[in-house]
C-alpha cells in the first residue's frame, strides 16, 4: 500500500497542472459542503438562541378566527382566568401584552415609537434586566401611571447624549417620565421586532391614554398573553390547561373550533428547525453537485492515465503482478486525488468559514469536527466509486496486448 502511495504521489507530481485541474471540481464541492452546513448550523443555533432569549418556557396566546369568520380578540379579564392559580395551576406567570405604535418626542427630537404595554413581571417572564433606574410597580399598574422604560437603541435615539432616568417624555401628546433602561439583547436578528428599540409602560396605561380601541363587549382588547410555565415537563400540560381555560371562558361547545391558538416555545423552535434543517439538506445536496461533476473529472482523467501507461501495466503483469495489484495501484492513485483535493477543500472552508464569522459575527458559524469528517469520508468514497472502473479496465487488460500497445 505504500508503495502504491509513492507511485500515485509521483504521478501527481509528473502532471502538476493535470492533477491541479482534476482535483479542483472536489476542492471546490467539499469546501462548498462544509461552509454551507456550517452556515446551516450557524443559522439554526442562532434562531433558537434568539427564541430562546425571549425567556423560558413560555407559552403564547393569540386571538383567531372562530368558525364564523370572525376574530375575537383577548381581553384582560380572559388574562386573568388564566393567572388563576386554580384554572392554570401549572403556570407560573401570565403577563398580557398591548403594543402599539406611537409618535414619541423629547427636546424638539420625533420619533415613532414601538409602544409595548406589559405588567410588572415583564422581567422574569422575558428574562430582562434593568441597568439604570427601575422597573415599574404592580401599583403603578393598576392606577395607570405614566411612566415609561426605554430599550437601549431607543434611548439613544430619543435621548442621545442624555442620561435618560428621570427625563420626561411625551408619547401621542401624554407626558410620561422615564424610570429606567432595559439590557440590550442586540434586537432579533430579522427574527422579529427590534427588542432595543421599545418604550415598555404599564398595559393599563397603553390602554386607556395611548389607545381607545375596544371590542363589541366593550372590553379592551390584547395583542397577545404570555403564559410562563412552571418547567420545561409541564409546558404541554399548561397549554392543556390554558386552552380548556380559555373555551370555558367563550362558552365554546366541544363541537366548535378554538378561536384562538396557543403556542409553545417548542412548537415553534421545532417548526424552525424543520425549515432550517431542510435548508441545509438543500444547501449541501447544491454543493454535492460539485463533488458529483469532481468524481466524473477523476474517472475521466484516470481512464486517459490507463491508456497511457498501457505498456506499464503489461510489463508489470508479465513480471508476475497480479490483477489485484494491478487494481489496487490504481485505485490507490485515484482515492489520492480525491483526498488530496478535498484536504485542500477542508483548508478552503476553514478560511471561508473564518471570512464569514468576520462578515457576520452574530451567526458565529465554525467548521464542525463531524463536517471534516464528513468531508473526508466522501473524498474517498469518490475516489474509490470513481476510480473502480478505471482500476478495473487497467486491472483486466491482457499482458500480451498491453506490451504491443503504442
Amino acid at each position: 500500500m505504500f508503495e502504491n502511495f509513492r507511485v500515485a504521489m509521483i504521478g501527481l507530481r509528473s502532471n502538476k497542472l493535470r492533477s491541479a485541474l482534476t482535483m479542483l471540481g472536489i476542492t471546490i464541492g467539499v469546501a462548498a459542503v462544509i461552509i454551507l452546513v456550517s452556515l446551516g448550523q450557524a443559522v439554526e443555533t442562532f434562531v433558537r438562541d434568539q427564541f430562546l432569549g425571549i425567556g423560558t418556557n413560555l407559552l403564547i396566546v393569540f386571538a383567531a378566527q372562530d368558525e364564523n369568520g370572525q376574530t375575537r380578540r383577548l381581553t384582560l379579564d380572559e388574562a386573568r382566568a388564566l393567572a388563576d392559580p386554580f384554572r392554570v395551576p401549572d403556570a407560573l406567570y401570565v403577563m398580557p401584552q398591548y403594543i402599539v405604535n406611537r409618535t414619541a418626542t423629547y427636546g424638539g427630537r420625533e420619533i415613532t415609537a414601538r409602544v409595548q404595554g406589559v405588567t410588572a413581571d415583564y422581567l422574569t417572564v422575558r428574562s430582562r434586566q434593568i441597568v439604570a433606574g427601575r422597573f415599574f410597580t404592580p401599583q403603578e399598574v393598576d392606577g395607570q401611571a405614566r411612566v415609561a422604560v426605554l430599550g437601549v437603541e431607543m434611548a439613544e435615539r430619543l435621548l442621545p447624549g442624555e442620561y435618560p432616568v428621570g427625563q420626561t417624555i411625551r408619547i401621542n401628546g401624554i407626558t410620561f417620565r422615564v424610570e429606567g433602561v432595559l439590557n440590550r439583547v442586540g434586537g432579533r436578528g430579522g427574527f422579529g421586532p427590534n427588542e432595543d428599540d421599545i418604550i415598555i409602560a404599564p398595559i393599563t396605561t397603553v390602554q386607556t391614554r395611548l389607545s381607545g380601541e375596544r371590542i363589541l363587549s366593550g372590553d379592551r382588547p390584547l395583542s397577545n398573553i404570555i403564559v410562563q410555565a412552571r418547567s420545561a415537563e409541564t409546558v404541554d400540560l399548561t397549554a392543556q390547561q390554558v386552552r380548556e381555560t380559555l373555551r370555558e371562558e367563550r362558552n365554546i361547545s366541544f363541537r366548535d373550533e378554538d378561536s384562538f391558538n396557543v403556542f409553545t416555545q417548542t412548537e415553534l423552535l421545532d417548526s424552525l428547525g424543520a425549515i432550517t434543517g431542510l435548508l441545509t439538506i438543500f444547501l449541501a445536496i447544491i454543493a454535492g453537485i460539485s463533488l458529483l461533476v469532481g468524481g466524473i473529472g477523476i474517472m475521466n482523467i484516470m481512464l486517459v492515465t490507463v491508456t497511457e501507461r498501457t505498456r506499464e501495466i503489461g510489463l508489470r503483469k508479465a513480471v508476475g503482478a497480479q490483477k489485484s495489484d494491478i487494481l489496487l495501484q490504481f485505485l490507490t492513485e485515484a482515492t489520492t486525488l480525491a483526498v488530496v483535493g478535498g484536504g485542500m477543500g477542508v483548508l478552503i472552508a476553514v478560511g471561508g468559514t473564518s471570512a464569514l464569522r468576520l462578515a457576520l459575527p452574530e451567526l458565529a458559524a465554525a467548521v464542525q469536527f463531524s463536517s471534516v469528517l464528513l468531508a473526508t469520508a466522501i473524498s474517498v468514497a469518490i475516489g474509490v466509486f470513481f476510480g473502480i472502473y478505471p482500476a478495473n479496465r487497467a486491472a483486466s487488460l491482457n499482458p500480451i496486448d498491453a506490451l504491443r500497445y503504442e
